[in-house]
């Protein structure tokens, strides 16, 4: 494909930009289970509120009123307030508008209201947006944007969400699994929004590959347009000029100047090779992004962008799952890397088919919770596995020189999302919610609201989650 050698240029200007920190040029430098990260501290979760429906996202107000958002998969948005409390009205409720029934899509665990992200200027202009599984639209993908009337800041009203909606985008989904799912605005004021390759398994569309399919990427827009412009492109995303009409010249160009061109490119792309990034988040210290790609059949993928590199990655799927081959095949296996390779992966039970299985450090879902920088961390990625439970932390060692993943504890929570608190502590999100034990999004076990916390800043008194 001609987008190869691009590709490839991005990958390197990846490696090279960075300063202390480097993306690893070998799978033999891709941290795994069971590394220590430099003075980390004995960690602790700590219960903030419970009682949720399904909770699979969360966002913290920022505008001093110490509100946290709290998402629930049936396709409403709760409030907590700063002492704890759950406010009994939702904040946000697209289940009951329509009077035909709920706007959500909820029939598999993998669909539903997923997040919300408030406009750097919520406190100004009270604009949210929400991304979630649009049931009238036979599950697409839907983007919107909400305005908070300021006479009722903890409730937009039935008649106000009708009233304001704006329409930001809509991408079709082909199967009912890997939506992706996260949305949030960058530090250059930008909407991200996570996209997963489409569903079912082994990527059948070949999206991770593709430039010419929103699925499977990271996206990057503009949304501060008028009413009538759902968004722009920036300009500086990677391919914002690539199918630009113009004239076909044969001659007196280089070969590297004919890749620039990616007729049916998708403008929006950001970053791609992406199986299901349901969560990323950027380091509100150094602005460098991580991304959390949930993986298939046994591999787990965190992978690292800093700041200075300017899009256009490719994190290999599906022709790599982290730094193996996809399909793997166990020990022995040999096929090209392609793009990036991620800083820190894990297994699952089976890390290839017919393997011994794993006792340690292992898991099957990768959720990406926040980039923690307080008590004793620094820079330190908090991922929490949905299946076992496990809390890991993914940093660059400075002393060694490289990436190192650490196992914090083991507890028995179903990890599904994390943002930052308005203190910069790491809130994390839990269900009740397994594939096979899925009873639906308001009659399975309530979810919760944790903080993490090192273990000598627990309030005394506080709710713990048990951890071993």
């Amino acid at each position: 494909m001609k987008h190869t050698q691009w590709a490839m240029a991005a990958s390197i200007a990846l490696s090279s930009f960075a300063q202390a920190q480097t993306v690893p040029a070998t799978p033999a430098e891709v941290a795994r289970p069971g590394g220590a990260i430099p003075n980390a501290p004995k960690l602790a979760l700590v219960k903030v509120a419970d009682g949720f429906n399904d909770p699979v996202g969360v966002t913290a107000a920022n505008d001093g009123s110490g509100r946290i958002f709290v998402v629930e998969r049936v396709g409403r948005v709760r409030v907590v307030n700063r002492d704890g409390s759950v406010q009994k009205e939702p904040f946000l409720d697209l289940t009951n508008f329509n009077p035909l029934g709920s706007d959500v899509a909820t029939g598999f665990v993998e669909q539903g209201l997923w997040s919300i992200a408030l406009h750097p200027k919520f406190k100004d202009n009270g604009f949210v947006y929400v991304h979630y599984s649009s049931l009238p639209f036979n599950g697409a993908s839907l983007v919107m944007r909400f305005t908070v009337d300021k006479s009722s800041p903890n409730q937009i009203s039935k008649e106000q969400l009708s009233k304001t909606a704006k329409g930001i985008m809509n991408i079709p989904q082909p199967y009912y699994n890997h939506y992706g799912g996260m949305i949030t605005f960058g530090p250059d004021g930008f909407l991200y929004i996570g996209k997963g390759d489409g569903g079912w398994e082994g990527d059948p569309l070949n999206a991770g590959q593709n430039l010419n399919t929103m699925l499977s990427k990271i996206l990057r827009i503009d949304v501060d347009t008028p009413d009538d412009v759902a968004y722009r492109i920036p300009k500086d995303n990677p391919m914002a000029a690539a199918d630009k009409t113009q004239l076909m010249s044969l001659f007196g160009i280089t070969e590297q100047g004919f890749t620039a061109n990616q007729i049916g490119s998708r403008p929006e792309m950001w970053a791609y090779g992406l199986r299901n990034p349901y969560m990323f988040h950027f380091n509100k210290r150094t602005n460098d992004l991580f991304i959390a790609d949930v993986g298939q059949n046994h591999w787990e993928e965190i992978n690292w962008q800093p700041a200075n590199v300017k899009g256009g990655v490719n994190y290999g799927w599906k022709m790599n799952q982290g730094s193996h081959c996809h399909p793997t095949t166990g020990p022995g296996e040999k096929c090209p890397i392609v793009g990036a390779l991620p800083v820190a992966e894990y297994p699952h039970q089976e890390p290839y088919p017919g393997a011994p299985k794993v006792t340690t450090g292992w898991g099957c879902s990768a959720q990406g919770l926040g980039v923690a920088n307080y008590g004793g961390l620094t820079d330190t990625y908090l991922v929490g596995d949905w299946c076992t439970g496990r809390l890991f932390g993914v940093a660059w060692d400075t002393g060694g020189k490289k990436w190192v993943l650490q196992e914090f504890g083991q507890t028995p929570l179903q990890f599904t999302a994390g943002n930052l608190d308005a203190d910069g502590t790491v809130l994390a999100t839990n269900c009740y919610c397994f594939y096979t034990d899925d009873k639906g999004p308001t009659v399975n076990p309530k979810g919760a609201l944790w903080r993490v916390l090192p273990v000598a800043m627990v309030p005394q008194g506080a709710e713990v989650a048990p951890m071993r």
